[in-house]
């Protein structure tokens, strides 16, 4: 069952915009980088679905300005330090990176004059777009760079198990009595083998996306499982703010049909000028918050919950047509044409719209070099909490702070790496190959099918949108039980892809309701109507 071992300078497990934007930085340093991802692809995670655009600066702008929209979208329950680290810097990575050293083609009024649309939260104009489809192009641009690159090793169907620490794996006893626990790799499943490879190496980071998928509607790619989260909180990494699950107001609603995802429609959309109606044809956000339509996601969500609980329908709707002035099929030729796959003509009927899991604000704790509480491990992107959300994120700072903090990461490792950075011979002959658990032929499809429904439901009615102690303690205890029986089933189990994705899903979804469950006061996603 042991595959082979293999001893990197770097390790990052995630491809999205963070994973790849830290690789090429540490690449171009000489560094030896592996980077492996679960999917078929390199693009396989969340990055390549952002439709909106990233944060860049507009006309009249200043960070002091972005700092507050950060922070009132975030029920104040933001880090400063991370919020202005990210005003400040921000703009900078963008332009030295995106625009001029792997060639983003964001839309431009004329040459030389960025087109800078609004979203919800936002003071004034200065998100940077390219249609609706900005994260496909940027993550387009990165990977080409990447593959090209001789320092980077990419490894694809490549699902990280658990990572390797001293004081988890380590055979010899000086290691586990050290009072730093370090992380020196991870075990990792080849899909394509069946096997699962020790990689050994200095510095990890995990860029493992977001959590939509343990939620029963989401708009996440069906990679997004809390995997990072999960393994973070198995070596001993804090977890923090991991109540705080941001729903998008606007997910396609298609009816009964079963999908891996729900459609995200853009709040670039509402930026442009839509705006959301009942089934009377009322545009009710007025009735809700002063902004009405541009409102926080959070207040937005709770606010279309509320009319559905209301007139007892299944969705709302979002009118283009009479509302947006552009020219639906050039400014937004993705949901243009998603629309009319499933017989939504944007230019003259609304879009049927319901929320839907979209983003994690919390995380694996992690300072503005993207350090952990692990000694040698890293986290950026989604799957990390810098402190940057607090309770709620404003739109479009998801791939700012991916690429922000995906940077500084690297930068950080380069400022850290010398001799003395490498593990020892002694270290690495000290931690073992990976050990089958045991080889009882018993895992059953319909099973593991039964237990993702059954996460996905606890997940949605009892820790979804709106919470109480009665709901939170419910799904606490039939997760706690899960949790202990996939335990004991993986003891006795051959390792496989479905069943590691599962493990994580249960941890992850454990690791959410308890936070949850601790925080009695009602901010931001985390929205207790006790």
């Amino acid at each position: 069952m042991n595959g082979y071992r293999l001893k990197t300078d770097i390790l990052i497990i995630g491809s999205g915009i963070a994973g790849s934007i830290a690789a090429l930085t540490l690449a171009e340093s000489g560094l030896d980088v592996t980077l492996i991802t679960a999917g078929e692809k390199l693009a396989s995670g969340n990055s390549r679905l952002a439709q909106g655009g990233i944060v860049y600066t507009g006309p009249g702008d200043d960070p002091r300005i972005l700092e507050r929209d950060i922070l009132t979208a975030g029920w104040k329950q933001n880090y400063t330090r991370a919020v202005r680290y990210l005003c400040r810097k921000g703009p900078e990575v963008v332009r030295e990176t995106l625009i001029e050293k792997y060639g983003v083609h964001f839309d431009e009024r004329q040459p030389g004059d960025w087109y800078l649309t609004r979203e919800g939260g936002h003071s004034v104009s200065r998100i940077l777009c390219c249609a609706d489809h900005t994260g496909r192009n940027i993550v387009e641009s990165l990977h080409a760079a990447l593959e090209k690159h001789p320092n980077i090793r990419t490894l694809t169907r490549r699902t990280a198990v658990d990572l390797l620490t001293t004081h988890h794996h380590a055979g010899k006893l000086e290691y586990k009595y050290s009072l730093a626990n370090h992380c020196v790799g991870a075990y990792v499943f080849n899909g394509d083998s069946g096997q699962v490879e020790t990689i050994l190496s200095d510095y990890t980071l995990l860029a493992t996306g977001g959590v939509g998928q343990v939620f029963l509607h989401t708009t996440n790619t069906r990679v997004s499982i809390g995997s990072g989260l999960s393994m973070a909180f198995r070596a001993g990494a804090r977890i923090f703010n991991a109540e705080y699950i941001q729903f998008h107001p606007t997910a396609m609603y298609a009816g009964s049909k079963k999908k891996d995802r729900r459609f995200l429609i853009s709040e670039a959309v509402r930026g442009e000028g839509a705006k959301l109606i009942n089934s009377s044809g009322e545009a009710f956000m007025t009735r809700y918050d002063s902004r009405a339509d541009l409102a926080p996601r959070d207040i937005v969500t709770r606010a279309i919950m509320d009319e559905l609980l209301q007139t007892g329908e299944d969705c709302v709707y979002l009118d283009v047509a009479g509302n947006v002035e552009k020219n639906l099929q050039e400014r937004f030729p993705t949901i243009y044409t998603r629309c009319r796959e499933v017989g939504v003509d944007m230019n003259r009927e609304p879009i049927p719209v319901v929320p839907a899991a979209h983003y994690f604000c919390g995380g694996i704790l992690s300072d503005t070099r993207s350090r952990t509480t692990l000694e040698r491990l890293y986290a950026a992107g989604e799957c990390a909490c810098t402190g940057l959300h607090g309770a709620n994120r404003l739109a479009s700072t998801s791939l700012l702070e991916s690429l922000v903090w995906g940077h500084s990461a690297a930068r950080d490792i380069q400022k850290r790496f010398n001799r003395n950075s490498h593990l020892s011979r002694k270290l690495m002959e000290s931690i073992p190959d990976w050990e089958s658990p045991g080889d009882i032929q018993n895992e059953d499809p319909a099973l593991i099918a039964q237990d993702w429904a059954s996460i996905r439901h606890t997940m949605w009615n009892y820790v979804g949108i709106a919470r109480n102690t009665a709901r939170l303690s419910r799904a606490f205890s039939d997760l706690r039980k899960l949790s202990k029986n996939l335990h004991d089933f993986y003891k006795k189990t051959p390792i496989s892809k479905p069943l590691i994705d599962l493990f994580h899903g249960c941890q992850a979804s454990y690791c959410i309701t308890a936070a949850a469950l601790r925080n009695k006061e009602s901010q931001g996603c985390h929205y207790r109507v006790d």
